[in-house]
């Protein structure tokens, strides 16, 4: 049953009904739809338009209507009808008759659909954010457990100077700290209710919005009607959420795919996260590493679509709106999907502590610190920072390390160098220096992985 038959003398074509319904995406909305029905039933009979008699009926045939989609609701797809609305309203007619048409009075699908995506939202919201924090749970583990692991740090992708795996690792807890409080902000501009927005201009009928507002979880009620019913402000906010939150997830992957490659080495990843090749009986790929990188540019492209949607849409209601919802389920489902891949990669993940300390000692990370070391003779920095890399020149000549260098090899470019120069050199001396809150001296990574035990309660 169509919600808007009377105006037509004809049947809409097979071909445009097809191009036009919504219901085998957003039946996904059906809990949101029936919820606000519920809310809205409350409204009008507060306003007489049905006895307090008729709203318990109504109650009760939502709440059956509710614990029936619950129970199948992908069962819902392909009932046939336009949208979520027109299914609901059909099913209600079944279970109460004639009261059931009652039930649309002074709103519109515009401000039911608005209400029921954001609703729709909220709730995946509360999803979301467990999963960016079980993620962030992951990769404390592994900074505790490798919080002494030296590993080479990057920059241009050349080896710049050592840092721990654990420091790694806390990098990108870091970054999802910024994800979960992003996504929390997004709920929180969210949390105002279209519902008596009518289709642009306001319900006709004096309900309580506010009152309303609160019934279905949200702050308050919005304030202009216009607005209420063409904003996707929400949908766009998810959306970037899940766009920022995929490209950290994917430079986490790309590092451990790196680290993982036999040119490196560095780490082993799980039988249970990777596949091999029909063809090369050697091969042990990062799928799941992979399919995280790549599926980053799907919800960005979900996102990117969404803003070119909603560009310059006129107000109020428009029928490109129906494309706000396709993107965002997927985009969402994908971000999820992701964290929980990211996590489960991180559950057996080994590193191989010999091949990544050899490799942090290789490549002249420590000439920073021997230009430091000149500092402290006296040498103002930029001149210091230009012997050392008159050194470094002659040391890959001799095809030695900095710290294999002999004193007198030293000498031939700065008298300055004294048989001090090997302790500021080691490894372990690199790290200890960078004392300051946030650097990778041992004290400092074991601070704050116990600050992030501390704030995730794990």
């Amino acid at each position: 049953m169509a919600l808007w038959g009377g105006r037509f003398t004809q049947e809409a074509d097979i071909r445009f009904k097809k191009f036009n319904d919504s219901l085998v995406f957003d039946y996904r909305m059906a809990r949101q739809d029936l919820e606000g029905s519920k809310g809205w039933a409350d409204a009008i009979c507060s306003v007489g338009i049905i006895t307090e008699d008729e709203n318990k009926r109504l109650q009760v045939a939502l709440d059956e209507l509710i614990a029936e989609v619950d129970q199948d609701p992908h069962s819902i797809a392909g009932a046939g009808f336009e949208d979520i609305h027109s299914y609901v309203e059909s099913r209600l007619i079944d279970k109460v008759g004639d009261l059931g048409k009652k039930l649309h009075t002074g709103r519109s699908r515009n401000d039911q659909v608005a209400t029921d995506l954001k609703l729709w939202c909220r709730a995946q919201v509360a999803v979301l954010l467990q999963s960016i924090r079980n993620f962030q749970k992951s990769l404390v583990k592994v900074a505790d457990q490798y919080q002494g692991t030296v590993i080479p740090g990057y920059t241009h992708l050349q080896r710049a100077q050592p840092v721990t795996f654990g420091h790694w690792a806390l990098a990108y807890a870091e970054m999802l700290d910024r994800d979960y409080i992003r996504l929390k902000n997004a709920n929180d501009l969210m949390n105002r209710c279209p519902l008596g927005s009518a289709a642009l201009a306001g319900t006709a009928y004096p309900v309580d919005r506010e009152k309303l507002a609160r019934a279905l979880g949200f702050d308050e009620a919005t304030r202009n009607s216009l607005d209420s019913v063409s904003d996707r402000d929400h949908v766009l906010e998810l959306l970037n959420c899940a766009s920022i939150s995929m490209i950290h997830l994917s430079r986490f992957a790309e590092d451990l795919i790196i680290y993982n490659s036999g040119e490196a080495g560095f780490v082993e990843l799980s039988d249970r996260v990777t596949s091999g090749s029909s063809l090369m009986p050697q091969k042990k790929n990062p799928d799941a590493l992979e399919l995280i990188r790549g599926k980053s540019g799907r919800v960005i492209g979900a996102l990117t679509g969404m803003l070119v949607t909603v560009k310059a849409l006129p107000l109020a209601y428009n029928k490109d709106l129906q494309e706000d919802k396709e993107g965002l389920f997927d985009a969402l489902d994908t971000w999820h999907d992701c964290l929980d891949m990211a996590s489960l990669v991180l559950e057996d993940l080994k590193v191989r502590e010999d091949v990544t300390l050899q490799a942090a000692k290789g490549g002249y990370s420590n000439a920073t610190e021997l230009a430091d070391y000149l500092v402290t003779k006296g040498i103002p920095f930029r001149e210091a920072h230009h012997i050392v890399g008159e050194i470094v020149v002659y040391a890959i000549k001799e095809q030695q390390p900095l710290e294999k260098l002999t004193l007198e090899q030293f000498r031939s470019v700065c008298p300055k160098i004294d048989g001090d120069v090997y302790a500021c050199l080691e490894i372990s001396a690199l790290l200890d220096k960078r004392c300051a809150k946030g650097g990778v001296a041992p004290a400092q990574i074991a601070s704050a992985v116990e600050y992030m035990k501390k704030h995730l309660d794990c």
